[in-house]
């Protein structure tokens, strides 16, 4: 994949094509001015490719062998975040190792070229196999075995200053600290965090230094209750908006709550009933569309109902990047519940914002999604 006109170690990002799925919509265009940012978005971290099996009864049962009636590939890690972003029109820059292997080509040529993911800062790592999750959904859950290693320098290693963006995530981790964190603030980027599960059970916000440099963190329920030692969601999110400005706490099924600790304002919105095909990638969707609306500048309300619809419909789909909704599917999904004499008025209005949004009513373009397999021989 190298060429004479790409340093070693580096894929060309190719053309990167006019992304279909936005369907023209850019949710900051009225914003954007010639001294722009160079990306709306960046992003670091590991990317792996994600074999998602679905349609399982029950969890596979120790000494047995369990058939799934569906199954299907696609780049997985942050690229589930990066892929969300660039499908709600966000110029997204992304900078991870991926290996030279097959699988490490597969990620790369779906982010760079299937979904326009600005990929100029990522490295192939010679000799380094990509990491590998293998996801099983079942019961509206889903466990995860997965099995990688840390790429090795220099290819492997991430840029130490990020580029002018207008937004950042990052995922923190009790004891880690990521030197780009403070300098991308420094720089007036809005830092955006999420939290995984902390292995040490300390569950201590002291260990998560780089959360003094964000401005909004989206913990989950569980794990919102746990660093503030509180037993109520709603209370975890008051008491983390003691540390960040925007505090949001997703509850499941339940939806989602916010507080903005800079204007005093809170705000709440349900879930979504959908039936759950696999719920992987649903949490990245999420952050995706409530920085999307936070960028724009919409009301807290809009940007908590907007991170939740995407969810909602992400879950439909196999996958985590590949089940992301562009705009065409907002819109078919606003369309039908407009059409449903069933829905709740109160619901409707809750929407209403998408009006603005929505482009008119086109032929859809289909969008990329999970796969059985990463590719298939092509006969001369």
């Amino acid at each position: 994949m190298t060429t004479s006109a790409t340093p070693a170690g580096e894929r060309p990002a190719g053309d990167r094509p006019k992304r279909q799925h936005t369907a023209g919509v850019d949710p900051l265009g009225t914003l954007r001015t010639p001294s722009d940012p160079e990306c709306d978005v960046y992003l670091t971290g590991p990317v792996f490719l994600d074999i998602i099996f679905t349609g399982l009864d029950s969890a596979p049962v120790r000494g047995t062998e369990t058939w799934a009636r569906g199954m299907g590939s696609s780049p997985g890690g942050v690229a589930n975040l990066a892929t969300a972003l660039a499908r709600l029109g966000l110029r997204t820059s992304l900078a991870a190792a991926f290996g030279d292997d097959h699988y490490g080509e597969y990620c790369w040529d779906t982010l760079a070229r299937g979904e326009g993911i600005d990929l100029s800062r990522s490295r192939t790592v010679p000799g380094w196999h990509s990491p590998v999750t293998v996801s099983m959904a079942y019961d509206g859950e889903r466990t995860m075995v997965s099995h990688g290693h840390e790429a090795p320098p220099p290819e492997g290693a991430l840029p130490s200053c990020p580029p002018r963006a207008r937004a950042a995530v990052v995922s923190l981790a009790p004891g880690r600290q990521e030197p780009w964190v403070a300098e991308a603030a420094r720089r007036s980027t809005r830092v955006f965090a999420d939290v995984g599960w902390d292995d040490t059970g300390r569950w201590d916000l002291a260990a998560l230094p780089d959360l003094a440099h964000c401005e909004a963190f989206l913990p989950n329920a569980q794990e919102a209750m746990r660093y503030t030692r509180t037993d109520c969601p709603r209370a975890a999110a008051r008491a983390l908006a003691d540390r960040v400005r925007l505090a949001v706490v997703t509850l499941g099924p339940e939806g989602a709550y916010a507080v903005d600790s800079g204007t005093g304002e809170t705000a709440e919105v349900p879930g979504i009933d959908v039936t759950a095909l696999d719920p992987t990638g649903a949490g990245d969707v999420f952050v995706a569309g409530f920085l999307t609306g936070t960028l724009a500048g919409w009301p807290l309300h809009d940007r908590l109902a907007f991170a939740g619809l995407t969810a909602a419909l992400s879950v439909q789909e196999f996958g985590g990047s590949l089940s992301a909704p562009g705009w065409v599917e907002i819109a078919a999904w606003w369309q039908y519940a407009q059409s449903c004499s069933t829905e709740d008025p109160a619901a409707l209005r809750r929407y209403s914002f998408l009006d603005a949004l929505l482009p008119a009513p086109a032929r859809p373009v289909p969008l990329s999604r999970a796969v059985p397999t990463i590719g298939f021989r092509r006969s001369a």
